[in-house]
């Protein structure tokens, strides 16, 4: 009787009517309490970048990162000696890939293309540091 009841949740779940618990995401350990933006949103990349060399993420938070591909850098972590930055990367071919966000070591990139100044101090949030 078991092994019928069994099924039948599967049967819903596949259907789509029952729902599948399922972790959406977690929190992860704050990098900062404060980032450097180009505006209070930190919606502005404030430089270009090119990266030194290949940078493999430790977790969610972090951004692969392939050598001599571009990094549009969009805020700077302050509280640590600007050890990591936030920014974003995409394929190298169009469509290849969305772009991807997160932190990375301010030391695997040099900057290319200065674009805005980097004044806005702004504080971090949980959400700053949540992976999906």
């Amino acid at each position: 009787m078991e092994r019928h009841g069994a099924n039948w949740t599967l049967l819903l779940v596949l259907c789509g009517l029952l729902p599948l618990n399922t972790q959406a995401g977690r929190q992860m350990p704050k990098l900062s309490d404060n980032k450097l933006c180009a505006d209070s949103e930190c919606s502005h990349p404030i430089l270009i970048a090119k990266a030194l060399q290949d940078y493999y993420p430790q977790d969610c938070r972090f951004i692969h990162i392939h050598q001599g591909q571009s990094v549009y850098v969009y805020a700077m972590l302050k509280d640590r000696g600007n050890l990591f930055w936030a920014g974003s990367v995409q394929g190298s071919y169009y469509g290849d890939q969305e772009a991807r966000l997160g932190y990375f070591p301010s030391s695997v990139v040099e900057e290319t293309h200065a674009l805005m100044p980097a004044e806005v101090e702004v504080k971090t949030d949980k959400w700053d540091f949540y992976c999906y």
